[in-house]
């Protein structure tokens, strides 16, 4: 069997290809780094070690790649495949969405009746990012071709979950990654006969998993992340061993699972003890995380579908107060780290247009709404510390 991942990173290597490799996949990654495609195909292998005490390590085998840039071979790897991956960020997906389009093409072409059911899946930190990246493939299609490429390939949304730090090891290839992961796929979108890959949990109702984790594991990170970087800390394990700034996280995921339980009725016990899972991760004394790569990003970390705002505004609808969620949203605007864009961004925001309206611009909430009161009060509390 054979397996296309787009993405050679960190992620790429130390979950998704590593996961698939396991289940029996040869695993032809896709990347338009050429040093590490280079590496890759000259060694066929890469190390992954655990962030434990033990640091178990496994070897992963039977692996190339493709640079990204070589349309044709993409293309043609693409057509081939058994499955297709992906693990490049949500704003990438663009960029390699006429390469799928082409291979697809070429497989329903060649293919004819025999043609075998495709499934590509995007492994993103976002909500319904297989749904993203097929609106965008399908836009590279002849409008004769869509509805023949719409039943023979299908795009299942997805939910993962690994905390895969920066790495700085001497090996290039070599990841260290939490020894907890969660990988859940849509079962009701796959097509008729497809293959189970072992070690990714299967779900009817997808949505309440991909929620749960955004807005427990994403939402307690990057919470963690901006006011550890707000109190000069270099890395989440330390942050997490401030008591405040501990306090805050806690707090913002009491607000993030009252709004779970309202909307899918999780079990309190059972989600208390999911969040105390994923404290304990944050605090895993094997893992170097540091605040500014968790922080990045902070424009889509604010935007209304995502991880501070979307919690805080179903919260609220259900009579729950977010004054920890208003304040992860105010840290994350005093996140000044000069070599991410959308930090420069938002700073620049704040000091031509103001704090209000550079709220309004980026979460979309109005001034007259209740929360955008609140974010500015909390901003206000905050710079100082700055």
């Amino acid at each position: 069997m054979k397996a296309v991942h787009f993405g050679g990173g960190n992620i790429g290597r130390g979950f998704i290809g590593l996961l698939l490799s396991q289940a029996g996949y040869r695993v032809e990654f896709v990347d338009v780094n050429e040093k590490l495609v280079d590496l890759l195909n000259a060694r066929g292998e890469y190390p992954v070690q655990l962030a434990n005490e033990t640091a178990d390590t496994t070897i992963v085998t039977n692996v190339s790649a493709i640079n990204g840039n070589d349309k044709q071979r993409v293309a043609q790897a693409v057509a081939e495949a058994d499955l297709v991956t992906t693990a490049v960020g949500v704003n990438i997906l663009k960029f390699i969405a006429e390469n799928i389009a082409l291979g697809i093409q070429r497989r329903l072409s060649a293919g004819a009746e025999g043609v075998q059911p495709l499934h590509v899946i995007a492994c993103e930190n976002t909500i319904g990012g297989s749904t993203q990246l097929k609106k965008l493939v399908f836009e590279h299609f002849p409008p004769e071709l869509r509805d023949e490429a719409a039943l023979k390939v299908a795009f299942p949304d997805a939910a993962v979950d690994r905390i895969v730090p920066i790495q700085q090891n001497e090996d290039p290839l070599k990841v260290i990654v939490e020894p907890f992961y969660e990988w859940v796929v849509d079962r009701s979108a796959m097509l008729e006969g497809f293959a189970e890959v072992e070690g990714v949990h299967y779900a009817d109702q997808l949505q309440p998993y991909i929620e749960r984790k955004l807005f427990t594991v994403n939402t307690g990170h990057c919470v963690a992340a901006y006011h550890g970087y707000l109190n000069g800390y270099e890395t989440i394990q330390e942050s997490m061993n401030d008591k405040a700034v501990l306090a805050e996280v806690i707090g913002a995921l009491g607000e993030t699972g009252a709004a779970l339980r309202g909307q899918y009725g999780f079990d309190k016990m059972e989600h208390d003890a999911y969040i105390a899972k994923i404290l304990d991760r944050f605090r895993n004394p094997y893992l170097t995380d540091e605040v500014e790569r968790v922080g990045r990003s902070p424009i889509r970390k604010i935007s209304p579908n995502d991880r501070l705002i979307k919690p805080a505004l179903a919260a609220l609808s259900l009579g729950v107060e977010v004054p920890h969620l208003a304040k992860g949203v105010a840290a994350a605007l005093l996140f000044d780290y000069e070599e991410d864009p959308e930090a420069v961004e938002l700073h620049r925001s704040l000091r031509e247009s103001g704090v209000s309206a550079t709220v309004t611009e980026y979460t979309g909430l109005p001034e007259e709404h209740p929360l955008h009161g609140q974010i500015i009060a909390a901003y206000e509390s905050l710079k100082g510390l700055k």
